[in-house]
């Protein structure tokens, strides 16, 4: 049986839906046990005699990975290949600006674009409110862009960002992900998106991880909604390298294995004294070395 390169498009625990090259789409499933494939992976697969189903054989190479600890401490994939990573957070549910932090880090270290996206802004109509961690965003050089998929108010500036690109699209439970990408998919694939998410403020709305065309090109990966998220770290000083602007400052630093807790000669410390970082964002990055050391003691 002849072997042919192909794209995951969806995964639904061991099946997968493949894209072929040819531009056909199949259903498939793993050989092994070992192999684990996620959205964006490329493959290969072969079909299977006398079944409608493909056999994947082989994960190529990964340009990146979206990646976070299991309850062992073991790493988990949720995206490969990707371009950039959108992080939802909305009006409502109050944002958690903690858990954005910890996927802005993961984009950082995955080297991949990150963009901020504050959904339903038609929610504070009429209201004088500012958002500093939007701001704070803004301040270290980030892409930061207010919508409201309700409304359709900013969602053209949402589509020239993702326009060619893979995008993963991540964000606490019931931010409205799963809306949004609606108003972002063609009409071809608006049965895709709608299967790919159930109704429920507030809960897990995506079923399974599901990769959907763009109406200007490029695609994006649904992914499911949480109520906590931390990068999968390997070393307790790649957190640093995870928040630019600590990096940045990190150069300063005395000791060149500094890591900016209770170090004489911490450039970082320096500058959230001088309000030069924020205090917030250095709470956030002090968590992530927290969360690090803790997974660090499950795994060993």
């Amino acid at each position: 049986m002849l072997k042919q390169s192909a794209t995951v498009i969806a995964t639904y625990s061991r099946r997968m839906r493949l894209r072929l090259a040819n531009g056909e789409e199949v259903n498939a499933r793993i050989k092994g046990k070992r192999i684990k494939a996620v959205c964006a992976d490329t493959v290969s697969a072969e079909p299977i005699e006398n079944e409608s189903d493909w056999l994947i054989t082989e994960i190529g190479e990964r340009r990146n990975e979206l990646t976070r600890p299991n309850m062992r401490g073991q790493i988990e994939v949720l995206a490969a290949n990707v371009d950039s990573l959108l992080v939802v957070a909305a009006v409502s549910p109050l944002p958690d600006w903690y858990i954005v932090d910890r996927y802005l880090c993961a984009a950082e270290l995955m080297g991949v674009n990150a963009i901020v996206v504050f959904n339903k802004i038609d929610l504070l109509e009429g209201h004088d409110i500012e958002i500093p961690e939007l701001q704070e965003y803004r301040d270290i050089g980030l892409l930061v862009l207010e919508c409201s998929a309700e409304t359709g108010r900013g969602l053209d500036e949402v589509r020239v960002a993702l326009s060619g690109q893979c995008a993963v699209v991540v964000g606490q439970s019931g931010v409205g992900k799963s809306s949004l990408i609606n108003e972002l998919v063609t009409d071809s694939q608006q049965r895709t998106a709608e299967i790919s998410s159930k109704t429920g403020e507030g809960r897990h709305t995506t079923v399974n991880s599901v990769m959907i065309q763009l109406q200007g090109g490029g695609s994006v990966i649904d992914s499911p909604g949480v109520r906590d998220y931390s990068p999968a770290l390997l070393e307790t000083s790649d957190a640093a390298l995870g928040f630019r602007e600590i990096a940045a400052a990190a150069q300063s630093c005395r000791f060149s294995n500094c890591l900016h807790m209770r170090e004489p000669g911490c450039a970082v410390k320096e500058a959230v004294d001088q309000d030069l970082i924020s205090y917030r964002r250095y709470e956030s990055y002090k968590r992530v070395v927290n969360l690090t050391e803790k997974l660090a003691e499950k795994r060993y």
